[in-house]
């Protein structure tokens, strides 16, 4: 019961994200599912909030096997501290990140090389690859050998924003050249395709956003000290130097530009941040074609509006 509240939690969360005001579902009854009403954002966060206060005294502290596939009780504080920080609710994010990162038999930051393999030290939870012996969806779909790229590639703008000394640079990402042209591609994921036993899992939680969540949420608090030594944390671990700013605002944006490097390609992190701080008009505005307002939310399904009237209405600008 403690793991389906827990993932209960997790999918709403990133429905929330992704569409704004969506019914919370709590119900297997299928008529009141089919007229079930949206609720709004924050009311969703305190239904996440809520499913994940019961699981926390549902599971177990340690993990049911050797692997990290299935949450433990430190996986479903972490995605607290998350709620809490998307929620504006400093303290609470500062207090569940604290159970996590107080965690260090459990969890220790892993070298930069490692953060990635199925045995990292700071990994909370990971999917196990469908197949035996497979490895990372990320890793096939991420990477490409030949340029132009066939499908997408990393920004250079992404590329020339890692501060010299960067090892994340160096290790998560990888050039592709044709001719005087060169493209990049995200490489946290290295192995691809089958190749006897899996060495990489995709990650779901990790220690790192801990420490960035509790500095984010220490900093709102005006513990200027606190965040920055937080994000020291991680940017010592990158093989840089401590962060040389000071205030308030700086230091949010040196969190945040940070975060960006620490999580690209990974589950949206940089995509929910600009939304979450208002600055993804005045970021995706100037450099994606056909951007508009709209686009910060995902149209509700048609099929589901023409199933469920009490959706409507549709999200502003569809």
């Amino acid at each position: 019961l403690g793991e389906a509240l827990f993932i209960r939690a997790y999918l709403h969360f990133y429905l929330v994200n992704m569409f704004g005001e969506i019914p919370y579902v709590i119900s297997t009854d299928y008529v009141t599912n089919a007229s079930i009403s949206k609720s709004t954002v924050q009311d969703v966060y305190s239904s996440i909030s809520t499913d994940l206060q019961q699981s926390a005294t549902l599971i177990p502290t340690t993990y049911v096997s050797f692997e990290r596939t299935r949450p433990n009780k430190s996986v479903v504080y972490a995605l607290l501290a998350r709620v809490k920080l998307y929620s504006e609710d400093w303290s609470q994010a500062i207090q569940y990140a604290d159970l996590v990162i107080g965690s260090t038999s459990m969890y220790q930051l892993a070298p930069v090389a490692n953060v990635f393999l199925k045995e990292s030290t700071g990994t909370l939870l990971q999917l196990r690859p469908q197949f035996t012996g497979a490895n990372t969806l990320e890793a096939q779909n991420y990477t490409f050998t030949s340029a132009p790229p066939p499908t997408f590639a990393l920004t250079p703008a992404l590329v020339s924003s890692f501060e010299v000394g960067d090892i994340r640079r160096t290790n998560w990402i990888q050039t592709v050249t044709n001719g005087v042209d060169s493209w990049y591609h995200a490489y946290k994921y290295k192995a691809i395709g089958t190749t006897g036993s899996s060495v990489e899992y995709s990650i779901l939680l990790r220690l790192e956003e801990l420490y960035l969540i509790r500095a984010e949420a220490k900093v709102q608090l005006f513990d200027l000290t606190g965040g920055a030594e937080d994000l020291n944390v991680i940017r010592n671990r990158s093989g840089l130097g401590d962060t040389p700013f000071s205030s308030q605002p700086d230091l949010l944006d040196a969190i945040h530009q940070e975060r960006r490097h620490e999580f690209f390609t990974e589950l949206g992190h940089r995509w929910f941040d600009l939304k979450r701080s208002g600055t993804a008009t005045s970021v995706l505005g100037v450099v994606k074609p056909g951007w508009d307002t709209k686009d910060l939310l995902l149209p509700l399904p048609e099929s589901e509006l023409l199933l469920n009237p009490n959706l409507l209405p549709q999200n502003s600008g569809y």
